[in-house]
Parts: C-alpha cells; structure tokens; sequence
C-alpha cells in the first residue's frame, strides 16, 4: 500500500513487515471485548440485515471481515500485503472467509458481485479516489451498500480524506448516503480521539 500524505507525494509502507504488529492497535486486532464488541455493533447497523456476499477491501489481517462472517455474511478478504492475508487466513475464525492477495483499487475478484463492499482507511491511500469508488460501485449488485471508514489523521500535516470530500465523490454514484461519525467513540479506538473519523454508508 502506498501513502500518499500530501496528495502527490507517495510515502511507501513496508505492510508486510508490520504485519506482525498490526493487531496490537487496539481498534486492528480488536482483543479487547468492549472493543470488539463496538465493531459488532457498528458492522449489524452498516450491513444489510440478510446475511449477504461482502467484499473487504484492504481488510489487513481480517478483523472486520471475521466479525461480518461470525454475522453469517460470505465474507471475501483482499490486501496486497501477503504478510496480512497469511495472518488473517490463520486466524481461528479465518474458515468462514476468504482473503485474497490483490490491490484494493482493482480487487481479483473477476465477474463476482457483492450486496456490500466494506473498506477501511484505505481510499485516502490512493491516488485517484474517485475512480476506486466508481470501480467498486460497479461490483455491487443493484441496491448494494458501499461501507467507507475514514478520517482525517493528525494536525501539523494531517492526512486522510475529510467527509464532505467523500459525500461529494458518492453524489453522483449513490442514491442514498448517510454520514456517522465515530470520533465520539472511544470503544471503537481503545482509547479517547480527537481526530476526525467517520463512516459513510452509500446506498446505489
């Protein structure tokens, strides 16, 4: 996965050598019960209420693509870090899912279509946002859900992608969105935020 923290200027992360450390946040691995349990919540209120086909894009070592298959969801993981998919894949829940090595801006998933595509923190990583939300649009199928988790990181030189940017790229491609904040949250995270996080939930 590439950064880009000024919009232009790409900061390379090694995601397979953090891999090994990745679920030690608290709001990755989700050990924590009551943080485990605020995803939980947050997942049964985005996702449709009929367990449906779901696609986790940049779903790192698969904690929130375990948590909508033990929801009863057919659940389809990919992250272009082998590192993460081998972990996630190890995970004693890992049987309920799929994970695939892929790039999340153009999945591997061929002609398959989803009732819901999932993504967190991972479309203000790339370089043409609009075009990744137009690519995933067209693997919903008719009434799917695109699910977004983003924010915006830090005060000096922050980075992310605040929500009205987001509602303004979905406009044209959505028939219904609603934004949810999530900063206020502090289970979500393990601890108190006081940066901008979010969700978008984008209905087509």
């Amino acid at each position: 996965m590439t950064n880009h923290r000024d919009g232009t200027t790409p900061v390379r992360v090694d995601w397979d050598a953090r891999a090994a450390s990745f679920d030690e946040e608290p709001d990755h691995g989700l050990r924590d019960p009551d943080v485990r349990a605020a995803w939980a919540d947050r997942l049964r209120d985005w996702l449709p209420d009929r367990p449906g086909d779901l696609l986790d894009l940049g779903c790192g070592t698969g904690s929130l693509s375990l948590l909508a298959a033990e929801g009863g969801h057919r659940v389809t993981g990919v992250d272009l870090s082998p590192a993460m998919v081998d972990r996630a894949r190890t995970k004693p829940a890992g049987r309920h899912a799929v994970f695939l090595v892929g790039d999340a801006a153009a999945p591997p998933v061929g002609e398959e279509r989803f009732d819901t595509v999932l993504v967190r923190h991972v479309l203000w990583t790339l370089p043409d946002p609009g075009r990744a939300l137009r690519h995933w649009r067209d693997l919903l199928r008719p009434g799917g859900r695109l699910v977004l988790v983003e924010g915006v990181w830090g005060t000096v030189s922050p980075v992310g992608i605040p929500a009205d940017r987001l509602t303004a790229l979905l406009t044209p491609l959505a028939g219904h969105t609603r934004v949810e904040r999530l900063s206020d949250d502090p289970r979500l995270w393990g601890e108190e935020v006081a940066d901008e996080r979010y969700a978008v939930v984008a209905t087509v």
